[in-house]
């Protein structure tokens, strides 16, 4: 496990609570998907009001979380590297208990925004006498608090309301559930570079990659070109991406599209994606990141549906699907084939009815 000190950004201001106590030692544990930490950045805020926050997350969580000022220290778990299998979760459970030594601690809490067992077993064997999650996990039983899971709220609330255990009724204020990055000067500079002449021009962001193969959307291309002509495009996400990329780059006019796949770190993709008037995107993280920039989203559901609870937040979002498939939906995340072998929730979204989403979108940014 590797520590990533933040003191170098300005703190949140604090506010004591009632039932806080004197001196409180703060641990939230996301060791899951790349939007789920994105996701848990509400509850990372909500926490910083209360006392310091350490973060333990995956070595490809914790660039996503750099220079937040609401976190002390990142802790990077490699499960599936230098710490895995039980002698590396007992060697990160050791340091988290020694870092507390010289420390004035009445309470130690940890948050378990990833529920597996692991992950509530090193919270008890790093001495978080206090341990919250939710009632439905892997890990429950080692919890000393358990917070039910709402289903039919987004996920961003669910996190979110893992810091109020006592309870149950709250209501997040206006705005506490919007994700927050915190891209830096840096990353600012390398979207400055990648952009070039259009670093001041207005683009739509396409992002057509995800990890589950059924949740990709098959007309990134066709909607390149129909679009091409009236926006200029730029292309996001990672290396695994960059074939789909070529092929949308062959497709539209030339010098109308810029392939930004595999080319930026997590946070300068955030900032690339908070200068895009919209963004289409499938069920994947470039939504999350898109969220945590404010940027208009436009996703594609195909398998998956909203109401599992990762739907856009940016502020004039929509979500492009086929209603009305009784096998809708098939999978929570995206089975790897179509289970009836005709992927019609994909194949029936038209490029017309996207580009007709993007356009109106796209009107209504121009007009501000």
């Amino acid at each position: 496990m590797t520590a990533t000190p933040t003191a170098d950004f300005p703190a949140v201001k604090r506010q004591p609570i009632a039932d806080a106590p004197s001196a409180v030692d703060q641990l939230v544990i996301q060791t899951s998907f790349l939007g789920d930490t994105v996701l848990t950045t509400p509850l990372i805020t909500e926490l910083a009001m209360r006392g310091p926050v350490d973060v333990l997350t995956t070595p490809a969580g914790a660039p996503v979380l750099a220079n937040n000022p609401h976190i002390r220290t990142l802790l990077v778990y490699d499960k599936r590297g230098a710490d895995a299998g039980a002698a590396g979760m007992h060697r990160v459970a050791q340091q988290l208990r020694e870092g507390v030594r010289g420390k004035q601690v009445e309470h130690r809490i940890a948050y378990l925004a990833q529920g597996s067992l692991r992950s509530a077993a090193i919270a008890a064997l790093g001495g978080y006498g206090e341990r919250v999650g939710f009632a439905d996990a892997a890990g429950r039983l080692f919890y000393t608090m358990r917070v039910p899971r709402r289903e039919d709220r987004h996920h961003a609330e669910r996190l979110w309301r893992l810091a109020f255990p006592s309870n149950p009724h709250v209501e997040p204020p206006d705005g506490a559930l919007r994700p927050r990055l915190y891209p830096s000067l840096t990353d600012r500079a390398s979207v400055d570079a990648l952009l070039g002449a259009w670093s001041h021009e207005h683009f739509v962001a396409l992002a057509p990659g995800s990890v589950w193969a059924t949740k990709r959307w098959p007309y990134y291309s066709e909607l390149a070109t129909r679009l091409a002509p009236r926006h200029r495009l730029v292309i996001v996400g990672g290396r695994d991406d960059a074939e789909i990329a070529q092929a949308i780059v062959a497709a539209a006019p030339q010098g109308r599209v810029i392939d930004a796949t595999g080319k930026l770190s997590l946070l300068a993709s955030a900032e690339l994606i908070g200068r895009a008037q919209v963004i289409v995107t499938n069920d994947s993280s470039p939504q999350h990141l898109a969220s945590a920039m404010s940027t208009p989203t436009i996703t594609i559901y195909g398998p998956t549906v909203e109401r599992f609870g990762f739907g856009p937040l940016a502020p004039n979002s929509v979500v492009a699907e086929v209603p009305d498939l009784e096998c809708r939906p098939c999978h929570h995340h995206g089975p790897p084939t179509c289970p009836l072998g005709h992927w019609r929730c994909m194949k029936e979204l038209t490029p017309a009815a996207v580009e007709h989403l993007v356009e109106h979108i796209a009107s209504d940014q121009f007009g501000k």
